[in-house]
């Protein structure tokens, strides 16, 4: 079953719901206010990918100048197509501030997009969170968490949550006031009593605050 809703109206069901599951939630949730998780529908899964490549290890700051350096080399277009990244000079896109790696990733992403390996938004749609996240992390450069960000916010899909994401375990940490971080297959354990609605859950707990009081 393939969950994509991430309305207001599902994003309020998903927060009351969490908000019955114990005083933390229901607290945090009290002070934090409504879920106003943020997506992009109208991206293509090629262009989220490379946006988030670009983003890859780096601040937001620094990743928006990369980004804008790049877009800045195809002024006639909102976002260049794959045909457009594979005829530009790597030493061009290098110049932009992607690492070698990262060059060798975007283009591989631009390849993957024109054999059909990086599915069109429609064919997207149609695959299961698991079939999307198999198929793309064979690409070079390309990891679990960087396909469930293009679910959660291009496809829309509600049930998602980055076990990998240090802010997501940190997150939980200190909303449960613990000694240290849960582990990825901690989280991801934890994480089932929050389905169906963990892209909420994920976007609450990146917006635990360093020190949380109990009310």
């Amino acid at each position: 079953m393939i969950l994509a809703d991430l309305s207001p109206k599902a994003c309020r069901a998903a927060a009351k719901f969490l908000a019955t599951l114990d005083d933390d939630w229901a607290a945090h949730i009290r002070s934090t206010g409504p879920c106003r998780h943020e997506t992009k529908p109208a991206r293509e899964p090629y262009e989220a990918l490379v946006r988030a490549i670009a983003y890859q290890q780096l601040h937001a700051r620094a990743g928006d100048a990369i980004l804008g350096r790049m877009l800045a080399l195809f002024p006639q277009d909102d976002f260049p197509l794959p045909q457009q990244i594979l005829a530009t000079d790597i030493e061009t896109l290098r110049a932009c501030g992607f690492s070698a790696g990262k060059t060798a990733t975007i283009r591989g992403i631009a390849e993957a997009a024109l054999s059909g390996l990086v599915p069109p938004r429609a064919e997207a749609e149609r695959m299961s969170d698991d079939e999307l996240i198999a198929r793309l992390v064979s690409l070079r450069g390309v990891g679990r968490w960087t396909v469930e960000m293009l679910l959660m916010y291009t496809l829309e899909r509600s049930d998602i949550l980055p076990a990998d994401d240090f802010g997501v375990r940190e997150g939980y940490r200190r909303l449960k006031r613990l000694a240290q971080a849960p582990t990825k297959s901690q989280i991801a354990a934890i994480g089932e009593a929050w389905s169906p609605h963990r892209t909420v859950a994920a976007w609450y707990l990146w917006r635990v605050p360093a020190t949380i009081s109990s009310e």
